[in-house]
């Protein structure tokens, strides 16, 4: 495919890279794995995620690869079960050796596969915001922590932009990360003054789709007396029933707002988004964003899909930043090898489609911007507040008492 290469130059910011070693250069084609799922209840999420990765890929190579090295994708399909997600990293790290991975969307996917990256000194890229509370150095998070997206949300909700919302609704999917994220939300939530009684929490299985009951608890819940808020770290399919209930019980956003942390514009792409107009979304990217290097993010990736309707979203903006930094480092270092690639991303820098600039700490997470953004009727989000400058991630929470001694950002 044409992706009028001059064009991107500027976006990708890797025409620039420095020389590779000669050795280096006549090296085999360089590996990348692609773990995300493309079947069950995460495709809706992840399948934008493989393409975005091998658009990136492509790209790379009609520039030249790296150092004179063209890139090879390895794709797998851990097909949303947690424990094949560590058999397919296995598979990619042991039969296909692949130099580098990006995939994963849940965090229990990613803690299936962490092991195994480890014990094989692998390198995967995690691309979708998380619970924090880890750290590991075969892991670079390019998702946001939860000081990048939870806790920024909940204060928004908390003032007057947001309502001045009095009690708290945490409705999420049954897995570590938003039952890890909620208990970091619901520590900030009493250091705010707002206690146990009036934050009601609820989880519900992947996939879950009977919404009614739970909906007509929170209609309840907010009907008695103080202005409430929905904080929902729902994940996969199960959205598109949930908002369809909202919907359909009258849940309007200027009664009962909902702040979203894993819906974005693929997501609300299957809904019709009429009747959620006003509620809420938390990321560091919108496909909103009005930035040249977004503009060109957005014309490419429609060129290579192939779609002009089609959209982007946060953990594509992410995957892509890793993408780019890894290439840097990869230049930087003259040699895919793990150790040496490691130690030279970090201080990675890239102009990111966000309209910031983001860089790879030493605790291999990004500096980021936070964004909160309104479901617009036509699916998209109107940017209603967002920081001035990117911010350093704390990924070991100071709402969780046994972090007191830990080094945070």
């Amino acid at each position: 495919m044409n992706l009028r290469i001059s064009r991107r130059a500027a976006l990708l910011g890797l025409g620039t890279l420095p020389l590779a070693t000669p050795a280096f250069a006549q090296g085999a084609p360089i590996k990348v794995g692609v773990l995300h799922s493309l079947s069950g209840t995460m495709a809706i999420s992840e399948t934008a995620l493989r393409d975005t990765v091998l658009m990136m890929l492509e790209w790379q190579n009609s520039q030249g690869g790296i150092g004179g090295r063209r890139l090879e994708a390895v794709v797998v399909d851990p097909a949303s079960n947690w424990p094949l997600f560590a058999e397919k990293a296995r598979e990619l790290l042991q039969v296909h050796r692949v130099d580098v991975s990006f995939g994963c969307w849940t965090s229990v996917s990613r803690k299936s596969v962490l092991p195994v990256y480890e014990e094989l000194n692998g390198l995967l890229f995690y691309p979708v915001q998380y619970e924090g509370e880890e750290e590991s150095r075969n892991i670079f998070y390019t998702g946001a922590a939860p000081n990048q997206q939870a806790i920024p949300a909940v204060e928004y909700l908390l003032g007057p932009d947001g309502g001045e919302a009095q009690r708290i609704v945490l409705l999420g999917t049954d897995y570590v990360y938003p039952r890890t994220t909620n208990r970091i939300l619901r520590g900030f939530l009493n250091s705010k003054g707002i206690t146990n009684a009036d934050i009601m929490e609820e989880y519900t299985p992947f996939g879950h789709s009977d919404w009614q009951g739970i909906v007509a608890r929170v209609k309840r819940f907010a009907g008695e007396g103080k202005k409430t808020a929905i904080v929902s770290t729902i994940n996969g399919d199960a959205n598109v029933p949930f908002y369809r209930e909202l919907g359909n019980q009258g849940i309007k956003a200027e009664d009962i707002p909902c702040v979203a942390f894993s819906v974005g514009e693929e997501e609300l792409a299957g809904i019709d988004t009429r009747p959620l107009v006003g509620h809420l979304a938390a990321w560091n990217y919108f496909m909103s964003v009005d930035a040249p290097a977004n503009r060109d993010f957005v014309g490419m990736w429609r060129n290579y899909i192939k779609n002009p309707r089609r959209v982007t979203n946060d953990p594509m903006e992410a995957t892509l930043i890793g993408f780019k930094m890894w290439a840097q480092a990869v230049a930087k270092a003259g040699t895919t090898s793990v150790d040496a690639v490691r130690t030279a991303m970090i201080g990675q820098k890239v102009a990111a489609p966000s309209g910031y600039e983001s860089e790879m700490k030493a605790n291999h997470h990004l500096t980021k911007p936070v964004m909160i953004g309104e479901i617009q009727a036509d699916g998209q989000f109107s940017i209603v507040s967002k920081t001035p400058t990117a911010i350093a991630a704390e990924n070991w929470s100071p709402f969780i008492p046994e972090n007191a001694n830990r080094r945070r950002g």
